[in-house]
C-alpha cells in the first residue's frame, strides 16, 4: 500500500522541528503506557561494565521457557533504537515480547546509556560489556553459536560496531547480526553522497536534519565522526562479519547506507541478504506485530534465523 497525498501532508508536519531532548524522551516514553506489559513473560537482570551497572532484560518466548531460565533456546541481543539519545528496554517491552514470541527466541535488551550524558563511546562500550557476558556464558549457559545479534536504527549500528569492536579485539565472534534500518553514515547534510537522504529526508517522521542533531549529540568530538565505531561505513577493512540481515525501508533517509553497507559486507567475502520493506517508513518495527510492515520483516527475520 503505497503512501498517498493526505498521508503525505500529515507525515509533513509530523516531521517539522528540531530534537529537544527532554521532550523527545518523554514522547518516547508514552509507549511504555502498555496494558498488556503485565503479560509479558520476561525479567530483570544487569551486567557490569568498568564498575557501571548495566540492566538487562530477559523475554521468554512461552512460559515453559520462563520456567527454566531459556534453557535450550537461541537468543537474540537486541540493542534498541532512538538515535542513542532517547527510547529505553521499558519502552521496547511490546517490541521484545513480541520479537521472542515471533522468533521462538529469548532476547535479551540492554539498558545502554544515552547520549549527552554520556556521549560515544560509552553506550556502544555497554553494549559491547552485554556482548562479551553473554558470549562469555556468563549470564546464561548457552552455545555463542546460537546468539544472533540484532538493533534497530541507532541500535543497528551499535550491533554493527560491536561486531567490528568483537573482531579487532578477537575476544568473541558473533556468528548472526540482524541490523534493521541501521543508521551507519556520518553525515546527513547536503553533501551526503546518498540519493535517499535527499528524497526522504525532509517529510517521512525521520529527517535529516533530526540525524545531524543526533550524530552531534552522540559525538564526543568532532573527530568521533571518522570512528569505524561511530560510523561503521567509515571502516575499509569489512572482513570477517557475521552472516548478516539487513533490512531497510522505502521512505527512509537511511536506506541507502544501509544497503551499501550490505554490499561492501559482501564484497568482502561475507553472508549479506538485503531486504527492503516496501512503502516502509523509518520506525516501522516499533508499530507493534499486527503492523502488516512487521509482520514482513519478522517472515524474514525468521527465514534469516534457520538458514544453516
Amino acid at each position: 500500500m503505497a503512501i498517498n497525498k493526505a498521508m503525505k501532508v500529515v507525515l509533513k508536519a509530523l516531521s517539522y522541528g528540531d530534537i529537544e531532548v527532554e521532550s523527545s524522551r518523554q514522547f518516547a516514553n508514552l509507549k511504555s503506557l502498555d496494558p498488556m506489559k503485565l503479560f509479558y513473560k520476561k525479567y530483570n537482570g544487569k551486567i557490569y561494565n568498568e564498575g557501571h551497572e548495566i540492566p538487562v532484560r530477559f523475554y521468554m518466548p512461552d512460559e515453559k521457557s520462563l520456567e527454566n531460565g531459556g534453557k535450550g533456546k537461541p537468543v537474540l541481543l537486541f540493542f534498541h533504537g532512538g538515535g542513542w539519545v532517547t527510547e529505553s528496554v521499558e519502552n521496547y517491552d511490546r517490541v521484545c515480547a513480541r520479537m521472542a514470541q515471533d522468533t521462538d527466541h529469548v532476547v535479551v535488551s540492554v539498558e545502554y546509556r544515552l547520549a549527552p550524558e554520556h556521549r560515544f563511546p560509552t553506550g556502544l562500550q555497554d553494549c559491547y560489556a552485554a556482548a562479551k557476558a553473554l558470549y562469555s556464558r556468563r549470564i546464561m549457559e548457552l552455545d555463542p553459536g546460537r546468539i544472533t545479534l540484532a538493533g534497530d536504527s541507532a541500535g543497528g549500528n551499535l550491533c554493527a560496531a560491536v561486531s567490528l569492536m568483537a573482531r579487532d579485539r578477537e575476544e568473541f565472534a558473533p556468528a548472526r547480526q540482524i541490523l534493521i534500518y541501521p543508521a551507519l553514515n556520518n553525515d546527513y547534510t547536503d553533501h551526503s553522497p546518498y540519493a535517499s537522504v535527499k528524497e526522504n529526508g525532509q517529510s517521512y517522521l525521520l529527517t535529516a536534519k533530526k540525524m545531524e542533531q543526533y550524530l552531534e549529540l552522540y559525538q564526543g568530538s568532532p573527530a568521533d565522526r571518522q570512528n569505524p565505531y561511530f560510523a561503521p561505513l567509515c571502516e575499509k577493512d569489512l572482513s570477517r562479519q557475521p552472516r548478516t540481515l539487513i533490512l531497510t525501508a522505502e521512505y527512509d533517509p537511511l536506506r541507502d547506507e544501509g544497503e551499501e553497507y550490505g554490499r561492501r559486507l559482501k564484497e568482502a567475502g561475507n553472508q549479506v541478504s538485503v531486504y527492503q520493506v516496501k512503502d516502509a517508513l523509518h520506525g516501522f518495527f516499533a508499530l507493534g506485530i499486527k503492523y502488516y510492515h512487521v509482520q514482513e520483516s519478522f517472515q524474514v527475520i525468521n527465514r534469516f534465523l534457520k538458514e544453516e
